[in-house]
């Protein structure tokens, strides 16, 4: 097997624009002693996301923050598939949320889909978070890692914590849903949690 390439101390470019991402990734970064920065705040353009799968799309953004900046760069690509809807929204789970980034229209788009099919009962409900975090470096060079956590998603929503389609998610196991967690709770067993403690363990110092 192929050792990994391990990040130093230093400043680290977050590729992502959605705000709830970068202040989860930031706070999961914290401890590490490493500069995280936002694209954003660097005036870095978001790049579209062509790719078919969360392993290509994650890879796209970190390369062209690491590109643009000169700096080594983390992307998350995540989203929410539910067993039913054939694994959508999947890839185009921002894309629900529309331009204006709503989602609790993108909840409801979930849930008249649900009814659409006459996927009423749990187990027609099992659904699953997948997080891909890719780091990508200067020269081209790129790591990826998988986290995901299975679960149902609920209706109606419920609780105001986290950011996306948390309030619909309930984790297995749990009976709460992400909505509902405080942000360290959910950190412990979040789908990007799970990727970033085995970047941690990989990739990071």
């Amino acid at each position: 097997m192929t050792q990994r390439r391990r990040l130093g101390h230093g400043r680290l470019v977050i590729a992502s624009h959605n705000r709830g991402k970068v202040r989860e990734i930031g706070e999961l970064l914290a401890p590490l002693g490493i500069e995280a920065v936002a694209a954003v705040e660097l005036g870095l353009p978001e790049p579209e996301e062509t790719g078919a799968t969360f392993v290509a799309n994650s890879e796209l953004k970190a390369r062209a923050a690491a590109t643009a900046s000169g700096f080594p760069a983390l992307a998350d690509d995540s989203g929410l598939e539910v067993a039913a809807l054939d694994g959508a929204p999947g890839i185009r789970s921002a894309r629900w949320a529309g331009p204006e980034g709503d989602f609790g229209h993108a909840m409801r788009r979930v849930e008249s889909a649900l009814g659409e099919r006459g996927a009423t009962g749990p187990e027609d409900r099992r659904a699953r978070f997948v997080c891909v975090l890719a780091l990508a470096w200067p020269d081209g060079h790129c790591e990826t890692v998988e986290g995901t956590v299975e679960g149902t998603v609920v209706w109606p929503p419920r609780g105001d914590q986290g950011f996306g389609y948390d309030p619909m998610f309930l984790p297995e196991g749990e009976t709460r849903t992400f909505g509902e967690m405080p942000a360290a709770e959910k950190h412990t067993i979040s789908h990007r949690a799970r990727a970033f403690r085995q970047m941690l363990a990989e990739c990071l110092t």
